[in-house]
């Protein structure tokens, strides 16, 4: 398949019309009618992943997170964003990003199915026409009433995690839930006015949490890199089912940090 020919197909999963303003999705790098036979798949094109998308012979590397985010005068070894473009073009890989398109068609649904979220409705409307409301996050009903700590534990086993941060008591009693892939600290309000109990997501820094307890909405913090892993897996079977005789490959990744 052509470049374009998958991008079609990943297009019609997650429109770039549903991206934020501010970001930057799509072809970054690349010819649209290079032929693609292997696809790696990473969250983010770190000096690792695009080394090892060049070492593995990818065509293409398909990231969430872009590699570039802001608008560049030019392009050489001197930093590491115009390394990392020089190594892609000069081994012919191209870099396609999908970030705010997949969080509103994509991501937000999968991350509340993996927690079995019911009667669920958007958190953060970002679109709207007279068929449908589009946006970032899930709000809906938890399978069953658990505890504040209960349910922590209950992230940490489905998304395969280390830890959780947890702000609010242990043993509150949970009925309703607001899940925000990444980065969640602009929808505390939105979670508390919605009547969230909790509020699962990542980056909740001190002040964030507990003036989020302070509205009488918990969160549970399972950090970025946590809830948003679950792009490799989708995209890995969407790309097998959308585009069979692909050869997927899934990047060597780890959370970015680590607690000792």
């Amino acid at each position: 398949m052509k470049c374009s020919e998958v991008i079609e197909r990943l297009e019609e999963l997650s429109p770039r019309s549903f991206a934020e303003s501010w970001d930057n999705v799509g072809l970054l790098a690349g010819r649209y009618e290079k032929e693609i036979g292997t696809v790696m798949i990473a969250l983010d094109a770190t000096d690792d992943v695009v080394d090892e998308a060049v070492r593995k012979g990818a065509d293409l590397l398909l990231t969430h997170h872009p590699l570039i985010f802001s608008a560049r005068k030019s392009v050489n070894s001197g930093d590491f964003i115009g390394r990392r473009l020089l190594a892609l073009i000069q081994n012919d890989v191209c870099c396609y990003a999908m970030h705010t398109n997949f969080d509103v068609m994509g991501m937000a649904d999968a991350a509340a199915d993996e927690i079995g979220l019911l009667e669920r409705q958007v958190l953060d409307v970002t679109y709207e026409d007279e068929i449908s409301k589009e946006g970032i996050g899930r709000i809906g009903r938890l399978p069953q009433e658990e505890t504040l700590e209960e349910c922590g534990r209950r992230i940490k086993r489905i998304f395969g995690l280390e830890t959780v941060k947890i702000f609010g008591e242990g043993g509150k009693s949970l009925r309703t839930a607001a899940i925000c892939p990444g980065s969640g600290k602009s929808v505390i309000e939105k979670a508390a006015e919605a009547g969230a109990d909790v509020l699962i997501t990542g980056d909740i820094d001190h002040h964030a949490g507990i003036d989020a307890v302070a509205m009488g909405l918990t969160i549970i913090d399972a950090g970025h890199y946590g809830l948003e892993q679950i792009f490799v897996p989708y995209m890995e079977e969407f790309l097998k089912r959308e585009c069979s005789g692909l050869h997927i490959l899934r990047a060597r990744e780890q959370n970015p940090f680590r607690v000792l």
